[in-house]
């Protein structure tokens, strides 16, 4: 799929999550709930869920740095802390973020239900709270993230045309992401819009805490139980339990198309070799950019009208003012169209000496 035809859809969804949360709705209101309007002196609290997928580290936490100095004439300040795929933790530094008064708070939930007494604790303190990348409970003033139903749908339809006229000479794998995420579930719903009747799902696992060790494990046992000569392809819901799962696929002397999303490093050199098929491109830097766009203005009491120009709801919160990001395929054919050509990586990254030959075959010098 082409990044165009991706963005038509995320905008057609867009328009779906506005019409299913419009201002008739009980809603957050497009301004902070916070006291009195302030300067560019803000303090912002960053909280990421973990640190095993290379994104938030890597990608998220700079971007969101960058943008806020920007914003606030380097006046403003990032607080940071990263919960370690731990929900008890991240709302201990809720806890402590509130005692620290900060501004505003950008939240990616490790689990969008546990955090919801925490965002309740932090409006009652007067601090708004943008969710990011993942739709936490609660009342929240703010939400970005990707399209994540069409985020499913594109890994789905990458993988039928990759089974192309096998798609029913065998069975799939389906590796889904924790049941603690939300995002999971809308992956893992776009994906079977997609998947159901026309693919055989032999097995299906919502994976813990998406650790690549239990994709690993997982794929281990669908293998097992399903036996090698029938697995046809994997639904990988990302970069990093693919990982796990072709670690797994190549033990048993298997070859066959293996989705994934982020867009990871070790994902895309997986692509050049030929190991996996693909990748969802998420570009990273306009969903960073929104939070802390979103959080700037909520801190300094302004309207987010300008900026968020979705609705979406959330099973406690009708109506947030949201951005949602459009989002590509990537294969080995649109390397240098996506995430070369953003500047995410370059072909030396990509292109290190045990890949020199695959990218070579593939034109990527």
């Amino acid at each position: 799929m082409r990044r165009a035809a991706v963005a038509v859809a995320a905008g057609a969804m867009a328009v779906s999550l506005a019409a299913c949360g419009s201002a008739k709705e009980s809603g957050n209101k497009s301004s902070s709930s916070g006291s009195a309007k302030k300067g560019d002196a803000i303090t912002v609290g960053l909280l990421l869920p973990e640190n095993q997928t290379a994104r938030y580290e890597k990608f998220d936490k700079p971007l969101i740095e960058k943008k806020v100095k920007e914003l606030t004439n380097n006046k403003g300040k990032v607080v940071y802390a990263n919960a370690k795929q731990d929900a008890s933790t991240q709302n201990q530094q809720v806890d402590t973020m509130i005692t620290n008064k900060v501004d505003v708070l950008i939240v990616d939930a490790v689990d969008s239900a546990a955090i919801k007494s925490s965002v309740q604790k932090a409006k009652d303190a007067g601090i708004p709270v943008v969710a990011y990348d993942r739709l936490a409970q609660g009342p929240i003033d703010a939400y970005t993230s990707f399209d994540n139903e069409t985020v499913g749908k594109t890994q789905g339809e990458a993988l039928l045309k990759a089974l192309g006229s096998k798609a029913k000479s065998g069975k799939i794998v389906m590796m889904n992401g924790s049941v603690t995420d939300p995002n999971a579930a809308q992956f893992k719903k776009g994906a079977h819009e997609v998947l159901d009747g026309k693919v055989n799902i032999g097995k299906e696992y919502d994976t813990k805490e998406w650790k690549p060790e239990n994709a690993n494990s997982n794929m281990e046992g669908a293998i097992s139980a399903l036996g090698k000569k029938n697995v046809i392809g994997v639904y990988s819901a990302n970069d990093g339990m693919a990982g796990g799962i072709i670690t797994a696929l190549k033990a048993a002397g298997i070859k066959v198309p293996v989705t994934g999303q982020d867009a990871e490093l070790a994902g895309v050199q997986r692509i050049v070799a030929g190991e996996q098929y693909m990748s969802v491109y998420k570009p990273y830097a306009p969903e960073a950019d929104a939070a802390a766009e979103m959080a700037v203005d909520l801190a300094q009491g302004k309207s987010l009208d300008s900026v968020a120009k979705d609705k979406v709801d959330s099973p406690t919160t009708k109506a947030i003012p949201s951005v949602l990001v459009a989002v590509t395929s990537l294969t080995k054919d649109n390397i240098k169209d996506t995430v070369i050509k953003d500047g995410v990586y370059t072909v030396n990254d990509i292109c290190t000496s045990a890949y020199k030959a695959d990218c070579n075959k593939i034109g990527l010098k």
